[in-house]
This record gives C-alpha cells, sequence and structure tokens, in this order.
C-alpha cells in the first residue's frame, strides 16, 4: 500500500479519495476501521473514512490510532491524516491532537522535520497565503465557515489556530519558499526543525504549490491536510501505481434516486432552494421530530410514495437563525441527533424500498445514511463536481453513494449527479 489514509469525515474521504483515482492510483474507501476478517480489495490507496471531525479529542484520537494500526498491519508506506479544506476545528481540536498522536505512534520525535498541513486546494477555491486561509477571495473567518453550527471558523490564521490545540509549536513554510522548489521546501522544513517546530503549515496560492509541496513531503512518515496536498503526494506516487481497486459502472436500469440533504451550508443552501420546487420535497424539522416521534415514519412513508422518474428530496437544509433556533430549544446535541437519526431511518425505509442510489450533502448525513446501509467499503467513480464522486459500494448491495461535503458542488450539483446515471 503506497499510502494509508485516515480521513475524519465520510464527504472528506471521498474528497480524498476522488483526488488520488484522478492521479492514477488505484483507492478503495472503508468506512469505519474494517473489522476483523473483512475483505478490503487491495489498492495503492486505501482511505479509512471515520467519523470523528466534532467528537471529543480523546475519542479521535482513539479512532484515529485503531485506524493507523489497521493501516501499518496492512503495509502501509506513509500516513496521511485528512481533514476539511476549511480546517474545522476548535480550540481544543480535534486536528492538533490527532496529528500529535499520530507523530507519536509514528515515532515522529523532537528534532524531525515538523509534521506538514495545509488545508489548501486551490482547485476548490481554498488557498492559503501567509498562513491565512481564504476561501475563494475572502478570508475564512468572513466566509460563511463564521456561522458554522459546530465549528464557527472566526480566525482565519492557521498557525494561530493549530498552536492553539497543539503541545508543539508551529511554524509556517511561506508561498516564497514553496516558488523556490522541492529543495527550498525541504530546507525550510530543516530550519523549522532546529527551531524546534513539530508542525509546519504550507502556503499553496496554485495547485502546482501542491505538486511541490507533496514532492518535498514525501519521504515523511506522516502528512495531513486537505484533498490538496494529497494531490501532490500522489503525483509523486502516481509511477508506482497499480490496477486495481474495485471498478465503477452504471446501474441498469438506473431506478429511483434519492436526495437527501442534512448540510446547511451556504452552499447548499443554494442547491437545495435550485431544486426544492422541482421534486417531491419533505423537510425534516428537528423540533417537529422531537415533538412527535412517530413523525419520521409518516415521512419515510411519504418519501416511498413518491418514488418514481423523478428523485425524491428530504432535506433539513434550513438558514442559521432556524439551526440557531432549534440548538437553543432543543440543545446542540440533541438537535443534531434527532436529524441524523431520522435521516439514518429514512435511508433504510427508502433501501427497503428498492432505492440503490443516494446523493447525500453534508458529512454527518453521510455517515448516518452509510451506516443505515450496512456500507463497509466504497469504490471510487467518476467525478461529479471538484472534490465529489460518484461511489460504488464493494459487497453486500451495489449501493451507488454521492456523498457531498456542505460546502463542495455547483448550484445544480443534485441534477448534475443524477443526470450522470443515465
Amino acid at each position: 500500500m503506497l499510502l494509508g489514509c485516515i480521513a475524519d469525515d465520510l464527504t472528506g474521504a471521498t474528497d480524498l479519495g476522488v483526488t488520488l483515482a484522478r492521479e492514477g492510483l488505484s483507492v478503495i474507501q472503508a468506512n469505519g476501521v474494517p473489522a476483523a476478517g473483512m475483505a478490503v480489495p487491495a489498492a495503492d490507496v486505501v482511505v479509512v473514512a471515520l467519523k470523528s471531525r466534532t467528537s471529543a479529542p480523546e475519542d479521535a484520537i482513539g479512532e484515529a490510532l485503531a485506524a493507523l494500526a489497521w493501516l501499518r498491519a496492512r503495509g502501509a508506506e506513509r500516513i496521511y491524516f485528512k481533514y476539511c479544506s476549511t480546517f474545522d476545528s476548535t480550540p481544543r481540536g480535534n486536528i492538533g491532537p490527532v496529528t500529535e498522536a499520530l507523530q507519536q505512534a509514528l515515532g515522529v520525535a523532537p528534532g524531525d522535520p515538523p509534521t506538514p498541513a495545509t488545508p489548501a486546494y486551490p482547485r476548490n477555491g481554498r488557498t492559503v497565503y501567509l498562513g491565512h486561509l481564504f476561501v475563494g477571495e475572502v478570508l475564512l473567518s468572513d466566509s460563511g465557515m463564521r456561522n458554522h453550527p459546530l465549528t464557527p471558523m472566526t480566525d482565519a490564521n492557521l498557525v494561530r489556530v493549530l498552536a492553539a490545540q497543539t503541545r508543539g509549536k508551529v511554524g509556517l513554510v511561506a508561498a516564497t519558499d514553496i516558488e523556490r522548489g522541492i529543495d527550498a521546501v525541504r530546507r525550510r522544513l530543516a530550519a523549522l526543525a532546529a527551531a524546534g517546530c513539530r508542525h509546519a503549515i504550507l502556503d499553496a496560492t496554485r495547485d502546482d504549490h501542491l505538486v511541490v509541496a507533496g514532492a518535498a513531503c514525501l519521504a515523511l512518515p506522516l502528512a495531513t491536510g486537505g484533498a490538496g496536498l494529497a494531490l501532490g503526494l500522489a503525483r509523486a506516487l502516481a509511477p508506482r501505481a497499480q490496477p486495481g481497486g474495485g471498478a465503477w459502472s452504471l446501474p441498469q436500469p438506473r431506478g429511483p434516486v434519492a436526495w437527501l440533504s442534512g448540510s446547511c451550508s451556504e452552499t447548499t443552501r443554494a442547491q437545495i432552494a435550485a431544486v426544492r420546487d422541482t421534486v417531491t420535497a419533505i423537510r425534516l424539522d428537528p423540533l417537529a421530530l422531537a415533538g412527535d416521534p412517530d413523525l419520521v415514519v409518516s415521512i419515510a412513508g411519504r418519501a416511498i410514495a413518491a418514488l418514481g422518474e423523478q428523485p425524491i428530496l428530504v432535506y433539513a437544509t434550513v438558514e442559521p437563525e432556524a439551526v440557531a433556533n432549534a440548538q437553543q430549544v432543543l440543545g446542540v446535541e440533541r438537535a443534531a441527533t434527532l436529524v441524523e437519526d431520522a435521516f439514518r431511518r429514512v435511508a433504510g425505509a427508502l433501501a427497503e424500498a428498492g432505492v440503490r442510489a443516494f446523493v447525500v450533502a453534508g458529512g454527518e448525513t453521510s455517515g448516518a445514511v452509510v451506516e443505515a446501509l450496512g456500507v463497509r467499503a466504497l469504490a471510487i467513480g467518476p467525478e461529479i463536481d471538484p472534490g465529489v464522486p460518484w461511489t460504488l459500494a464493494v459487497g453486500g448491495e451495489p449501493y451507488r453513494l454521492a456523498l457531498k461535503s456542505g460546502n463542495f458542488g455547483g448550484r445544480d450539483f443534485f441534477v448534475t449527479a443524477t443526470a450522470m446515471l443515465g
């Protein structure tokens, strides 16, 4: 295994998987740490998708270390810890604590080159300059992420954000160093190590910066970031790629398609607004779910009754004010749990009714759907929009799943994804 990857959520894992596959590597995604005896097809890369982005740091660490042990037991030559391109996190973690636990387990010691970290992916409008993360043309702290219900991002300075989560010192590899090439990046990492840094934020304003950074970091046992830095690693590893890793195929016939959306990001809100009036659309309201334990059964029944040529939409995607109101009444955790449980039950009911194709928006929602369907591994298929592929369940029922991070995809994403099924 050329590269073993640990992703902190499901949609982030598929984003990473399609980036690696696009560079010619075969990729299998395991949803959770595979159980003993579970067969996982051989591939250049295996991505273990966790559901730890908003877990307590100690829980996230435990899951990451379990994934690391599984990957190393299967010969992973190097490890990549993948998180969101908007660096979703809080002062408690989880990016810093998980990184430092992986460093310790891999024997990365003081004086070794610092572990690189960058969520940059210019292809998706995520750039880092002088250690500051931009979303398009605005600082992260001025973007819609400032209103994220679980991980509001109010500081764009990644050196400062990561330092708040880590025991080790954090340095910066600036764009000027990366412009000078691979050797210059390695010299800068060495200088940061000599200064006592254990972590290094890497600038990247163009994809070719990530290609340089990936080549410069290839020999390190651990790197961290969004899908972008993995692109650089994949480009360097591509000459060693082997065929295999599962195969995508179109469903024959297509059959009914379900759209399930739990993300409340600006991007997903626009995507839902574009389709809500064109199909049967049913809203999941956490306040209503809390007041009527049987409501989700009714919602599932309505969705099943509407199955046909047109997709059906079940969504919890609303404006930030509605999210805040539900959280104030129910509490943040209960509001989220009610919606996730509802999506889990709706997805299970739709599958029992014969649905084999799901387009899902939101990392937590994707995790709930995959769990409900019992999907343990995915082969990466064609890219729908940057960072979002169709995937095919490996083993069991041949579900086709498009698992979208809330911030990804064009306005017509749901229609585009469905059209690709034929």
